[in-house]
Parts: C-alpha cells; structure tokens; sequence
C-alpha cells in the first residue's frame, strides 16, 4: 500500500490529524489529505495541532485541500471518516468505489467533526480516529509483509 488518502470535510480537523497517525505508521507510505469542502490554505485546527503535538507528531504544516480526481486516481485507499462521505466520495469518483473505506470501518463507528466544539469533543474525535488507524495499520502492514 503506498499511497493512502484520508478525506474529511473540511480538511483542517479529522483528516490531518489521521494522515498525521498514518504518517508516522507507514513511514513508507505517502499519506495525504483532503476534504470534500475544504477550507482550502487553512492550517490544522490549533485543537488537533495541540493534540497531535501532545503525541509527538507535528501537522504545523498542513495546509486544507479540495479533494480532486488525481488525488483519488493515485491513491490505493481512500478512507473517509463517515459513511455520507463515502457516498459522496464514490457518487463524484465512481472510478474509486471498492478503495473507499471509512476510518472505522472495523468497529462499524463513524468518527464524528469536532469543529468548534471544544477539547472534549477533539479528544473523542482523535479516540476514534486512533483506534482506526490502529486497525487499518495492522492490516496494511499484514497485507505488505
């Protein structure tokens, strides 16, 4: 697996912060992002900055992208963070289904958007994407040994 996507709305919460995880994971793997209305240029939300450096890993330098056709034509996964992303993901880039997944997938759980609603709400969100990633990680390093 070399190049994973993740996708949330608006590109500056939820996706920075797991492509920041997935990162550091798949230290081979080229990890990007996107968001499907993204606030294009913005840099990562100082509450997922703040949470992220908490785990050692810096997203300072992100900045939001629109999701596009080239992003997803390079991608081997595509992984959204709820199931109105996914249709929306595959219903633009119908080219994409069957590489389009959500984050937690696994568990059967959407990872709710924590914008603008506080700590408590970023640190849920972050809970979730986490174990998400934790489970998408063991089975992308199972499937590349």
């Amino acid at each position: 697996m070399r190049n994973v996507l993740v996708v949330c709305l608006g590109n500056i919460c939820r996706s920075p912060m797991a492509a920041g995880l997935f990162s550091a994971a798949l230290p081979r793997a080229q990890v990007t992002s996107a968001g499907l209305e993204a606030l294009v240029g913005r840099p990562a939300d100082p509450m997922a900055r703040e949470l992220m450096d908490e785990r050692g890993i810096s997203i300072a330098k992100h900045q939001a992208r629109q999701l596009d056709v080239e992003m997803c034509q390079r991608a081997d996964l595509i992984l959204v963070m709820d199931r109105g992303q996914r249709r929306e993901v595959e219903g633009r880039y119908p080219f994409a289904i069957g590489k389009v997944f959500r984050l937690g997938e696994f568990n059967d759980r959407d990872v709710l958007d924590p914008y603008r609603a506080g700590k408590d709400a970023f640190q849920r969100s972050l809970a979730s994407i986490e174990d998400g990633a934790q489970q998408w990680v063991d089975r992308i390093s199972r499937v590349s040994s």
